[in-house]
């Protein structure tokens, strides 16, 4: 029986060289758990899928080393790198304070216009909550936080950020699913705005920090009992 398909070919774009499509494509695909963690990556199969030559997969493999989300073992070949406890404490610590520092810098700097694309994000989650679509509200969570590190007016800051929201982008889905969680995070998003809103930098980071931390909790337990396998 023919192996399945889980991988669409590349959508060719004159802006951009080939590798960098089958980048984007593989770390979405990673991502999105289409490749799970401790899958072996084989070059000959992923060229088929994506409907391009081995060269652009070997380079992209690579660089999605590089960022974290594939391990090299010798003689054995390139693997979907597993994330452990230490692995998220890791990035939520570093997350929790520059997602604080954003916050903070965006109470400082917001503007109008921006404070209300972000009460219209909270609006938004709020529909999704009750709904649920747990994929539109990873999407709109990941929203609401890109409109705070660009309030932040730091384009160094905001880049980081979105690296590090990347790293961990997988396994939100299990956060969210986690019961009361989706409520949670809303009245976490709500007090966040109302902060930013009223100017006041020192509860906006206090509120940022929190929020991360409660995220980070969540996603421990889920992975402890076993829902993000």
């Amino acid at each position: 029986m023919a192996k399945q398909r889980r991988l669409l070919p590349v959508k060719l774009d004159s802006y951009k060289p080939l590798r960098e499509l089958v980048f984007v494509s593989l770390r979405e695909a990673i991502i999105q758990g289409q490749l799970k963690p401790g899958e072996r990556l084989m070059e000959l199969q992923l060229a088929e899928e994506l409907g391009v030559s081995r060269t652009p997969v070997r380079e992209a493999i690579r660089k999605l080393e590089l960022e974290g989300f594939v391990v090299m073992l010798p003689r054995k070949g390139a693997y979907v790198a597993g994330i452990t406890d230490k692995d998220i404490t890791d990035v939520f610590e570093v997350r929790a304070a520059l997602e604080a520092l954003a916050a903070g810098l965006a109470a400082e700097r917001i503007t109008d216009r921006e404070l209300e694309r972000l009460e219209r994000s909270v609006v938004q989650i709020s529909e999704l909550t009750e709904q649920p679509d747990l994929d539109a509200l990873v999407q709109e969570d990941a929203q609401f936080h890109e409109i705070i590190y660009r309030a932040s007016r730091n384009q160094r800051l905001s880049q980081i950020l979105t690296n590090l929201q990347e790293q961990i982008q997988r396994f939100r889905l299990t956060t969210l699913s986690r019961p009361g969680r989706t409520r949670e995070a809303l009245e976490e998003h709500k007090q966040i705005v109302d902060a930013i809103s009223e100017r006041n930098v020192e509860l906006a980071q206090k509120l940022a920090w929190e929020h991360i931390e409660s995220a980070e909790n969540s996603l421990l337990c889920a992975l402890r009992d076993g829902e993000g396998h």
